[in-house]
């Protein structure tokens, strides 16, 4: 079970919620012998009272001669939802009345918006792993050369998967040869998502439910980055549509356990050769992967043709895919 963490998923401080927590447990304390509590031992007087005061500003703490009780929750933060939703609905009636006003004064068509994201790229991911309520599909070219980047993944990305949002995502198969960048995509793996490879993705694409679409791109200028959100359109239906095709195509990611595994004629083991060689890689990229030889590449290609009868390479993954080995 996760730790109980309600306080501060509303946007409270971890020493405001340790706080109410003691208070509800042990009743009405003085915040000197709130600063003596083991959960809260060494926290500068300071880090208390602005604790005590985040509290006392939706109600869940009072004072009285210097002691502070604990408030039951229920009415309280029902009241912080509703003003809470009440924002949010009026965050959405700006958003339209801001977006009407933006299409009658630009050129822009009304299901595409073009955010300059140089610098908050990120946020703007993030909605679709944020707003998500059943599926994200997702493409991805992979790491690129020459950048300083340390891979990472997305903000919003693993709290998805965590609270169950189905995610399926394709990745350039560049990333087979990049270890940090393959341990990303792994860590989510681990946490549920589906992931395939495919020798050359061609674009950056994070589709949330069937609701909008956001696809990075390079600033004209090539000196930052552009987001393209697009909503429900024909456009939409088609980026759907090009990952589809990509899903069907992709052969799946080979586990994070099966490199370990490389060096046995094991069914894994044929299936690694088979996934590295559908993603595009040479010889040489799937002997350096496995920790072989070229020749003995080329020898287990030779004899996976042997036993399935197949005279050519692209014979090969079709004759492995109709057997259910990819």
């Amino acid at each position: 079970m996760r730790e109980l963490r309600p306080l501060q998923a509303l946007g409270l401080s971890a020493t405001a919620e340790a706080v109410y927590l003691a208070l509800v447990e042990q009743g009405p304390q003085t915040l000197a012998e709130l600063a003596d509590r083991s959960t809260l031992a060494g926290s500068p007087l300071e880090s208390l009272q602005h604790a005590v005061t985040e509290l006392s500003d939706i109600g869940l703490v009072s004072r009285t001669d210097g002691r502070l009780t604990a408030q039951p929750p229920r009415a309280m933060l029902e009241a912080v939802a509703e003003r809470r939703a009440r924002e949010a609905r009026i965050a959405y009636e700006s958003a339209t009345v801001l977006s009407r006003f933006w299409l009658d004064h630009t050129s822009g068509s009304s299901y595409v918006e073009v955010v300059d994201s140089s610098h908050r790229h990120v946020a703007v991911q993030e909605r679709v792993h944020d707003e998500a309520v059943a599926e994200v599909r997702g493409l991805s070219i992979g790491p690129v050369g020459g950048s300083d980047r340390v891979p990472e993944v997305s903000p919003g990305t693993l709290d998805a998967l965590d609270r169950g949002i189905a995610y399926r995502v394709v990745y350039g198969a560049d990333i087979l040869q990049d270890p940090k960048a393959l341990a990303v995509a792994h860590e989510c793996v681990d946490r549920g998502e589906q992931a395939r490879v495919f020798p050359r993705v061609a674009l950056n694409v994070l589709v949330c439910d069937d609701r909008f679409a956001v696809v990075g791109v390079t600033a004209p200028d090539r000196t930052g980055h552009h987001s393209i959100v697009v909503q429900p359109s024909g456009l939409l239906d088609g980026l759907i549509g090009v990952f589809e095709s990509y899903w069907r195509m992709a052969v799946p990611l080979p586990s994070a356990g099966e490199a370990s595994e490389s060096g046995t004629t094991s069914m894994n083991g044929h299936r690694q050769v088979l996934s590295y060689l559908s993603a595009g890689l040479t010889d040489e990229s799937i002997a350096r992967e496995l920790g072989v030889s070229e020749r003995t590449v080329a020898r287990r290609i030779a004899r996976l043709q042997e036993m399935l009868g197949a005279r050519t390479r692209f014979q090969l993954g079709v004759q492995a895919g109709r057997r259910g080995w990819l």
